[in-house]
């Protein structure tokens, strides 16, 4: 296997990897909302609510941190590779961007 082959394949278990891993963060932080449906339909004290949907928010972002990791060691990377620099960094500004509002 070639150098390139060898960046192909690579870049492909790894997202793989970051999918696998998303769905599981998307299944757990799924639940989670659940939980939290419940305790406001179950009129639950306030500061019990919020304190599940700060762990969301921090489930969220962890998966975003996921992403955003596995995004830029694939995608990224091949996007330079292929010569489209100027796509792939216009990406990542929109994402900086609507991250930062």
């Amino acid at each position: 296997m070639n150098h390139t082959q060898h960046d192909h394949a690579s870049h492909q278990e790894l997202k793989s990897q970051t999918r696998d891993d998303a769905i599981k963060r998307l299944s757990y932080i799924e639940g989670h909302l659940a939980g939290v449906k419940k305790m406001v339909d179950e009129d639950r004290y306030c500061v019990d609510i919020l304190r599940q949907t700060f762990a969301v928010r921090r489930a969220l972002q962890k998966l975003e941190s996921q992403l955003i990791d596995g995004h830029l060691r694939t995608c990224v990377v091949d996007g330079v590779k292929e010569g489209r620099e100027e796509q792939v960094l216009s990406e990542l500004v929109e994402l900086y961007e609507i991250a930062d509002r």
